[in-house]
């Protein structure tokens, strides 16, 4: 059985803007949107400063494509990932794209692909311009993780989770915002929504992750607010789980 194109990604790394020891994460990541059929990293290989990102690319299947710095002080690299971006949207069955770069020059390549229909997954640290991170599809922070990749446990009886995190959560009008839209557009007549529809439509509307927030789950998320009731029904080895606001 092949490979349909949806699930086809190309991964476009700004080596010069991208730790090299977070590469385990996005692969890992990528894997659940579908396969990363193109690979490539784009840099000057011959600086020093990529040799972490040299000793990795054979291992992960990364094509190194080389950019010298054409004057003093100023590297060719954003030019050659673009225009290798720009001929990967109109020759290949790609529909979806991943940035790994924390440079805000891509912003526009990105608004771009996605006026085209494709998805746009971006990956870089909290340095990120928000244009970047509101252009993408979807966003996942690299200096969010530990060196092996993982995330940082962030276990729910912690501190970060009693009041100071939920009046935290709740000042964040843009997250509030977001997360009442989606529960009223997939509501029933009593208000109850199922929280798979809830992330469908989060999801539509901008670039969100729940473990940014520090939570596993978007159920977690949900639980730590306490301006919404949240219920689980058992089915099979899964849980179906359903929020609504909490009636005032």
């Amino acid at each position: 059985m092949t490979d349909s194109p949806k699930d086809s990604i190309a991964l476009l790394i700004d080596a010069d803007n991208s730790p090299s020891a977070k590469i385990d994460f996005i692969i890992s990541e990528l894997a659940i949107h579908g396969v990363v059929n193109i690979r490539r990293a784009y840099g000057n290989w011959t600086k020093r400063g990529l040799s972490g990102w040299i000793d990795v690319l054979h291992g992960y299947a990364i094509q190194p494509m080389q950019s010298f710095d054409l004057v003093k002080g100023k590297n060719a690299t954003d030019m050659s990932l673009l225009i290798d971006a720009m001929d990967i949207l109109y020759t290949k069955d790609i529909q979806t794209f991943c940035l790994v770069s924390s440079d805000s020059d891509f912003t526009p390549l990105i608004q771009r692909l996605r006026a085209d229909g494709k998805k746009v997954i971006g990956f870089g640290d909290h340095k990120t311009p928000e244009p970047f991170i509101a252009s993408c599809t979807h966003f996942l922070y690299l200096d969010d993780k530990t060196s092996d990749g993982k995330n940082e446990p962030k276990p729910s009886s912690s501190a970060e989770s009693g009041p100071a995190k939920k009046n935290q959560l709740k000042g964040n009008t843009k997250l509030m915002n977001t997360l009442r839209s989606a529960v009223k557009a997939a509501a029933d007549d009593d208000g109850w929504a199922t929280l798979g529809p809830v992330g469908s439509h989060i999801s539509n509307q901008g670039p969100f992750d729940h473990r940014t927030y520090g939570f596993k789950k978007l159920s977690d998320l949900f639980a730590a607010i306490d301006l919404f009731e949240l219920t689980g029904v058992k089915a099979d080895s899964h849980t179906i789980y359903r929020v609504r606001l909490k009636k005032s």
